[in-house]
């Protein structure tokens, strides 16, 4: 079985060891240099990676992803498109192989976006990056996917203990992101991913009206039938609400978020902190005990580092406290301290919360 990796890149000359590293597993390593000012392409060429330099004009990710994908040669079994700020643990190819049976088309593994300060893992999700080398091609000018061109149907595995991290490089702006996504809801309007990624991204950009109408018009669509992605949309709703200081309507829509995808952490943990921000601890008691009810981490983009993190449990342990419940306040306190070591304020509850306890 032949495996290649393929890449695009623009001034990334300190990633590139640790990449070529992590990608020597693999029978070729293939590179479009989209203008680097910087030795990226020589220091590629010099660890065995094959690099063509090429200006994309208009910039457009899928047209520089697809054009990357050019360069694997067509004898290759699986492509694997990665970038240079990532980087696979050892052993992901045999794991890979492993998992590629007869008609697999498509793989997914193990995806950490970024990392908390303290090392631990932030936001994890599984990605879908590995393909075989006909029948796909990327498109969208940004958040650009993987999709079918032919009949073939398409045959997915989930490749378990294949990791892939991010370390991102924070000296990129994201600034070309907002009007790449407007072009890319012009081209298609009816594509409910890329409506829904827009309505974010005004969100981000603190335009809250703009943000509002755009994630309205993703619930919506006929196409947007998936429970989690609608669940974001209406949290994201919400927190505009919240900065236009209209906090009853913000707490109905993470009601509906709630109703809309149950079987997530996230609009439960938003519930609670909104109400925690209210003062209303019972509220905050009962809404992080449904967001702690659910137990197994979702693969899906949409999960949040928060919800897995000692958030659930510091915001549980503060409703307990304020309704006066304080030996399962510091029950949850301790979790907490243990979810999160380094946090000051944690460990001062906890201790708090201990002594109240021993008083009861």
């Amino acid at each position: 079985m032949k495996v290649s990796v393929y890449a695009i890149c623009k001034n990334e000359s300190r990633f590139v060891g640790r990449w070529m590293d992590s990608m020597s597993e693999a029978d070729g390593v293939y590179v479009l240099d989209t203008g680097s000012e910087d030795d990226t392409a020589a220091l590629l060429r010099a660890r065995g990676a094959s690099v063509e330099c090429e200006i994309i004009s208009p910039w457009r990710f899928d047209a520089a992803r697809n054009r990357a994908l050019e360069l694997v040669p067509e004898d290759t079994d699986i492509c694997i498109s990665t970038d240079l700020d990532e980087f696979f643990h050892p052993g992901w190819r045999a794991l890979l192989e492993a998992a590629w049976t007869p008609g697999t088309t498509r793989a997914a593994y193990r995806y950490t976006w970024n990392f908390n300060p303290d090392g631990s893992e932030g936001y994890v999700f599984w990605r879908e990056n590995a393909h075989a080398r006909r029948g796909y091609k990327w498109t969208h000018p940004v958040h650009e996917v993987l999709e079918l061109t032919g009949e073939t149907a398409e045959n997915k595995v989930y490749v378990e203990g294949m990791q892939l991290d991010h370390r991102a490089d924070d000296t990129k702006s994201r600034a070309q992101y907002l009007p790449l996504l407007e072009m890319s809801v012009l081209e298609d309007p009816e594509d409910d991913r890329n409506l829904h990624y827009l309505g974010r991204e005004y969100y981000f950009h603190g335009r809250w009206e703009d943000a509002i109408i755009t994630l309205k018009r993703h619930l919506l669509l006929p196409s947007a039938t998936w429970a989690d992605e609608r669940c974001a949309s209406m949290r994201y709703i919400s927190r505009c609400l919240v900065m236009l200081r209209r906090r009853d309507e913000a707490r109905a829509w993470l009601l509906r978020a709630a109703a809309e995808a149950p079987h997530l952490r996230e609009p439960w943990l938003e519930l609670a902190r909104l109400l925690y921000e209210d003062g209303c601890w019972d509220g905050v008691v009962y809404f992080a005990r449904e967001a702690l009810k659910i137990k197994e981490r979702p693969r899906s983009y949409v999960c949040e580092a928060d919800s897995w993190g000692s958030l659930p449990w510091d915001l549980l342990s503060l409703g307990l406290y304020y309704t006066g419940r304080y030996s399962e306040a510091a029950a949850a306190a301790a979790e907490a301290a243990r979810l999160a070591p380094g946090s000051e304020r944690i460990a001062k509850n906890l201790a708090l919360m201990s002594e109240r306890a021993g008083e009861e």
